[in-house]
């Protein structure tokens, strides 16, 4: 874990960022140009309200790379970034862009890295209704809801499928 203002080397796409981790330091949050919210791990209430109170006084960008609202585990399950940011926005004013699914941009960039494809034959696989079933919906695509696994592990799926009217074109068990 990075200190206040580290530097931290990052993986992958990020490395080309100046990016700066956040910890307990408010200097470091109302010093940042945007901030960039991909895991909630070690996220703690006292950070979200000094990311709010810098927001307040100085609106900048805030993206997610994770909009995930909870993620399940063994035997509960998480908060995540996408949880946290909508909380953001509710108590900042500050627009939030979200990347991942189920928002288009993914699927845009994912449809782009396929090339032609057809839409007809192609399927988004999934566990979640509000993000995989809806956000393949979204994108014109096929999609699969896997029961019995992930967050609908031990559970039925057919009242939450009534109840949010999102309908996956095929229900498959467990992978």
């Amino acid at each position: 874990m990075g200190v206040d203002g580290e530097r931290k080397p990052w993986p992958g796409d990020l490395q080309h960022l100046d990016i700066t981790y956040l910890a307990d330091n408010p200097q470091v949050y109302d010093a940042a140009e945007a901030f960039l919210l991909l895991g909630s791990a070690v996220w703690t209430e006292e950070r979200q309200q000094l990311l709010e109170g810098t927001l307040r006084r100085n609106p900048r960008p805030v993206y997610v790379g994770n909009p995930d609202i909870v993620a399940p585990r063994e035997t509960s399950f998480s908060t995540e970034p996408g949880h946290f940011a909508h909380r953001l926005a509710d108590a900042t004013g500050v627009a939030v862009t979200f990347f991942g699914k189920p928002f288009g941009n993914i699927f845009d960039l994912a449809f782009a890295q396929l090339g032609p494809f057809d839409p007809a034959r192609t399927v988004m696989v999934g566990d979640s209704l509000h993000t995989d079933i809806l956000g393949g919906q979204a994108a014109g695509i096929k999609t699969a809801l896997i029961a019995g696994y992930g967050f609908f592990g031990g559970k039925d799926v057919h009242g939450p499928i009534a109840s949010s009217g999102v309908q996956p074109d095929f229900i498959l068990q467990r992978p």
